[in-house]
């Protein structure tokens, strides 16, 4: 069958999107991209705001029109919470978190996904159209504990559940040996995996098995709350093969929006942390959410943010100007910002995002560094490849027209930056 995979919000749902595509062609199914005709269309949903599920829904739709013979699977975080809007918009059939991984055994008893036909040539498409790709997803952990009152995570996914580290080392395994270079552990809430197991150091413990059990060449984190981590886990970042860059989101700069937020950091703590990643690491970047215009936000505790944003010099910033969400505390709170407000607190921050991220990005120029290659562009004459540095800065380079460097990790001389990444010169072309 031709199957068409749509995923919206965080890398976890992109992991699970990415899963699926793996068992489909693994089963002898093609999946197809959105301009193409599908006989099935699966989609991830999100609704960490009232903006991702107004867009789930919107893509629900838009997906139908597309492909109106195409039966429609919805699963995820806003189907999870509002199942009725999203058989409204037009989905044929409702998959709930707990049962995500048996989407495809759920869609098949319900007569959705059929035995497929062999292929003629005997290979399998992925989701990207490739038969090779260069970095997978790998959900460790799914589920949250945490009670932040801006968002719906909680009873949208459950509490937190890991995954047994025995069984993901078999699929990291299956992954290198299928080609992946590098694989980016994904979840939840990652930095709690093993604590629904009586494990406080769980996460560690399995960055430590993947090293030393598989041929793993590169591996890669996702986000990771602050408060689950301390100072000792940095000393995974002396492996070269676990890659220089954190993604800790703080959300505030000002303490007194973060009790609010019931983040459970604080301006020294977080700052505490950020010295003791650098200091295993001195390469290492660490990007942030932040958001703008809390409930309660005043003036001051916005320029608290900036500064304090501005002082832990981030690599990069992910920017939400806050919108109320139906179910959570923070909506329910007095003293919300008015819209002009948060949309000036917004551009503010965006500007100092793209400065740190320049300044950032300005520190790799004359460095040599391993470059993954993932795509490229026919520019007529030679060829533009896309990839991404360890510390997570997508970078461009020209080889010949007849040169593939998919999947390949090459060390590239970093020349200039340029607006969104960097433009390097690969050494051994």
């Amino acid at each position: 069958m031709r199957v068409r995979l749509e995923s919206i919000g965080c890398r976890l749902n992109t992991g699970e999107i990415e899963s699926i595509a793996r068992s489909l062609a693994s089963s002898g199914h093609r999946v197809v991209g959105s301009g193409e005709e599908a006989d099935l269309c699966i989609l991830n949903t999100c609704t960490v705001t009232s903006i991702a599920s107004k867009k789930s829904r919107q893509l629900i739709r838009q997906i139908k029109r597309s492909n109106p013979n195409a039966a429609v699977v919805a699963t995820g975080c806003d189907v999870e919470l509002a199942p009725e809007a999203a058989v409204e918009a037009g989905v044929d059939l409702v998959v709930g978190n707990a049962d995500k991984e048996r989407l495809l055994e759920i869609a098949d008893t319900h007569g959705l996904l059929h035995e497929p036909e062999p292929d003629l040539d005997g290979t399998h498409l992925d989701s990207s159209g490739e038969t090779l790709r260069t970095r997978a997803f790998l959900k460790v952990q799914d589920g949250c504990d945490n009670r932040c009152t801006f968002c719906v995570t909680t009873i949208a996914r459950g509490p937190g559940r890991s995954v047994p580290t025995d069984r993901l080392l078999d699929e990291v395994r299956e992954l290198v040996d299928s080609g992946y270079r590098e694989i980016v552990l994904s979840g939840v809430h990652l930095g709690s995996y093993g604590h629904d197991l009586g494990h406080r150091s769980g996460l560690k413990d399995l960055i430590e098995a993947i090293l030393t059990a598989t041929a793993l060449p590169r591996l890669r984190l996702s986000s990771l709350e602050p408060w689950d981590l301390d100072g000792d886990f940095f000393e995974v970042l002396a492996d070269s093969r676990v890659l220089p860059h954190l993604h800790l989101p703080l959300q505030s700069g000002c303490d007194h929006t973060l009790r609010r937020m019931a983040r459970r950091t604080s301006r020294r703590e977080f700052s505490q942390l950020v010295a003791d990643a650098r200091r295993t690491n001195p390469d290492v970047a660490v990007s942030t959410d932040v958001i703008v215009g809390f409930p309660g936000e005043t003036d001051e505790e916005f320029e608290e943010s900036v500064s304090f944003v501005e002082e832990t010099a981030f690599s990069r910033l992910h920017i939400f100007r806050y919108s109320p969400r139906a179910g959570t505390l923070a909506a329910t709170m007095p003293a919300q910002v008015s819209g002009p407000i948060a949309q000036e607190r917004s551009r503010r921050m965006h500007a100092l995002g793209a400065e740190l991220e320049r300044r950032f990005n300005s520190n790799l120029v004359g460095r040599t560094l391993d470059v993954l290659w993932e795509t490229a562009e026919d520019l007529g004459d030679c060829l533009r490849w896309s990839g991404l540095t360890p510390n997570y800065v997508r970078t461009a380079a020209t080889t010949p027209i007849d040169e593939d460097l998919s999947n390949q990790v090459t060390p590239t001389e970093i020349a200039e930056v340029v607006p969104g990444g960097l433009v390097g010169k690969i050494l051994n072309s």
